[in-house]
């Protein structure tokens, strides 16, 4: 199969036959007008930049909201994929700015936006999109393009995974400041994907269970402990381009500037959890429930002294300590970007128990370097995972950020780099 058309001469053409055509002339204008300047917004809340090297949300402070949307594609050809990316970037420039989608006001019409945030202004809505491993195959004529790095992550120890819930072609995360923002978004942009796309998981998110900027302070996660306290953190760039960002030494150079996204719903056993004493939780995690210092020393931000010892020559932090086995010197100095949230989808309908815990989010240079060694390590070793159950995995190359002309589908299907 010969070069996909890029976007320019994709969208000069006569007729793309996948989702939201019209939506896509309509939704791109207005996108194009109205939030074509970065940061612009309406009503209360901040913006942030659509555009830029690199896509929003993922070095983006995090927002304490999360609707993490994954699709299946339908739409026919590497036309019907650049339509629906087309029309999906058209939708997201306007969204972020917290204006309602424009289109047609004909009252015997479907309305142009859903409407449920009308009012809520921004709220620091940021959506992320990433590709996953079977956009790749031969549907769109992508198979040259696929990263060695997306290669397909492997079965770890311990896993419950739900086929129906992992996995994806598409991936869309939209983070904000209120809920009800990052649903509609999501919202939208499903309903945009009509005839495209059709929507295979969705999970909501509350309460980031990590920090991503020096000037957070550390959340606790549903186990009641503070969580991420050692994550990389936005002000260390030098730290991102090392773990985070693609690099020119990527085999395939869309991607540079990119990064790989690893998602996986990790169920706790929050009963079991909450019948343990609290000094055995306190050795299970190694750190101190209250303070969030790592035990034997005082405050949350002390060094992680994994070679201290205490009565009769143990390890002060057990061997088997979740702040051990996941620390960089057990796994060769590899670290990952921690960006997930709590969940809580009701009860489980056989058991009776809350049906709640972390939806996990990392971002990183190579999962096969660093997510898969890690979590290998944490599936062999750590004393949490008798605690918790990983029940749906997903993995998706996430492009780099866009520029003002460009869509989601310029990097991979277009000419050139998206910025």
């Amino acid at each position: 199969m010969g070069r996909p058309l890029s976007r320019r001469q994709l969208l000069a053409g006569t007729g793309l036959a996948s989702v939201g055509l019209a939506a896509a002339a309509t939704v791109g204008g207005v996108a194009a007008g109205a939030a074509g300047a970065a940061g612009s917004t309406i009503g209360g809340g901040q913006s942030v930049p659509f555009t830029g090297p690199h896509q929003a949300g993922i070095a983006t402070v995090a927002q304490d909201q999360l609707a993490f949307a994954t699709y299946d594609v339908t739409a026919a050809g590497a036309d019907g994929l650049a339509g629906l990316l087309a029309t999906w970037t058209a939708a997201a420039r306007q969204l972020v700015t917290g204006r309602p989608l424009d289109g047609s006001t004909d009252p015997a019409a479907p309305a142009a936006d859903t409407g449920e945030a009308a009012g809520l202004g921004p709220s620091r809505l940021t959506l992320t999109v990433g590709f996953g491993p079977g956009l790749f195959d031969d549907r769109f004529g992508l198979a040259g393009r696929r990263p060695a790095a997306l290669a397909d992550l492997p079965a770890f120890a311990g896993d419950q995974l739900d086929p129906a819930a992992s996995g994806g072609d598409l991936c869309v995360q939209a983070c904000a400041d209120d809920a009800q923002v990052a649903f509609h978004a999501v919202h939208n942009l499903t309903r945009l994907a009509l005839g495209s796309a059709t929507l295979r998981s969705l999970q909501l998110g509350f309460g980031r269970t990590s920090s991503t900027s020096s000037d957070q302070s550390t959340p606790r996660n549903l186990l009641g402990f503070k969580d991420g306290t050692d994550n990389l953190l936005a002000q260390d760039t030098a730290g991102f381009d090392h773990f985070v960002w693609v690099g020119d030494d990527t085999d395939q150079p869309w991607m540079v500037g990119g990064t790989y996204l690893v998602a996986r719903r990790i169920r706790a056993r929050i009963e079991q959890w909450d019948r343990t004493p609290l000094a055995d939780q306190e050795a299970v995690i190694g750190r101190s429930k209250a303070s969030g210092a790592p035990l034997g020393g005082t405050h949350e931000h002390d060094p992680v002294d994994l070679d201290a010892l205490g009565t009769g020559g143990y390890p002060v932090i057990p061997a088997g300590a979740h702040i051990r086995q996941a620390a960089p010197s057990t796994n060769g100095g590899q670290r990952i970007l921690r960006r997930g949230y709590s969940f809580s989808d009701g009860l489980d309908p056989v058991t009776g128990e809350l049906d709640v815990g972390l939806f996990f989010l990392c971002f990183q240079r190579d999962p096969r370097t660093q997510f898969v060694p890690i979590q290998r390590q944490l599936a062999s070793s750590d004393s949490l995972t008798q605690y918790v159950v990983h029940t749906a995995s997903a993995l998706f190359a996430c492009p780099p950020g866009l520029g003002n002309d460009d869509d989601w589908g310029t990097a991979l299907l277009g000419d050139g780099r998206a910025y």
